[in-house]
């Protein structure tokens, strides 16, 4: 079986509280975009049952900066989900990323939830979506979104998901400037006043178009990730420059997005940026239905 993982944007981010345990609340709008890994699942019967281990589990991928085996978060979402299972296969997972790493596109995340939808489906164990989303957010704050993968209000930690609809496909430019940022580092470093999102029944009005969203973002972890890495800064108003009716940097960075108002206009935006070197660019599609699915 081979699954899609869809990478995500964050159109807007706003911190709004810290809780006792250091965890960050948030209020972001979250989308997944046509940006895909592929995970692919096999299966071979073996003698006797037993729960999942690791002589039944393997996990491994094709980028360098992503680990295989236990430290993989596809790795524990598997190994999670069937603890509790008497399995009489063993399974091998490999991840083929083309998401950039440490970009705040969700990747990850993306993949530990295409693997809990696959290995669901591919073995029959009748989860239902609740329950893989309860289990996604033992694994993470934002790997229940992709349960779903459709686009969502993100509240809490991340976990508070609420479904958007009625707003029209959006052409995007993802450029990714060729270095990771870590999301514990940037949290640890933000220093901003807390705010208080005043997004609420405007939402749906400002996505009907790339002119109204733009209005919509706003990132507060984008001054922390620039500050060191100006280079997220310089790409984000090239962007503009190219004709962008809106820039942002997504989720903790280092990936930026922007927003046009037609696929020529993005087209054109991305031949630019290709020849930036060392700048990785995408041409992109905001995703409105259920995006974790089966490759073909």
């Amino acid at each position: 079986m081979k699954i899609r993982a869809p990478a995500k944007i964050n159109l807007r981010l706003r911190v709004v509280g810290k809780r006792k345990d250091g965890y960050h609340l948030i209020d972001t709008i979250v989308v997944p975009v046509s940006l895909y890994d592929e995970i692919e699942i096999t299966k071979k019967r073996t003698h006797g049952a037993g729960e999942m281990n690791s002589k039944h589990l393997e996990v491994t991928c094709d980028h360098p900066l992503v680990p295989g085996g236990e430290k993989n978060l596809a790795y524990q979402a598997a190994s999670t989900l069937l603890k509790h299972k008497e399995i009489r296969e063993s399974v091998h997972i490999h991840i083929s990323k083309r998401i950039p790493v440490g970009a705040g596109l969700g990747g990850g995340s993306s993949d530990a939830a295409a693997v809990l939808v696959g290995l669901n489906r591919l073995l029959g164990l009748d989860y239902s979506l609740k329950k893989l989303e309860k289990i996604a957010l033992s694994l993470g704050a934002d790997v229940p979104f992709f349960i779903k993968g459709v686009p969502a209000r993100a509240r809490g930690i991340g976990e508070r998901l609420t479904p958007i609809s009625g707003f029209s496909p959006l052409w995007l430019v993802i450029a990714y400037p060729g270095f990771p940022v870590s999301t514990a580092w940037v949290y640890g470093n933000l220093r901003l006043k807390l705010t208080k999102s005043r997004v609420n029944t405007s939402i749906i009005s400002l996505l009907r178009s790339p002119d109204k969203i733009k209005r919509l973002l706003v990132n507060d972890l984008e001054t922390v990730a620039t500050g060191r890495y100006p280079e997220i800064g310089l790409l984000k108003e090239k962007l503009i420059r190219t004709g962008a009716a809106g820039a942002l940097m997504s989720g903790s960075g280092s990936s930026v997005f922007g927003v046009f108002d037609s696929r020529r206009r993005a087209e054109q935006a991305l031949r630019r940026l290709r020849k930036q070197e060392g700048v990785e660019t995408f041409l992109v599609q905001a995703l409105t239905q259920r995006n974790v699915k089966e490759a073909h």
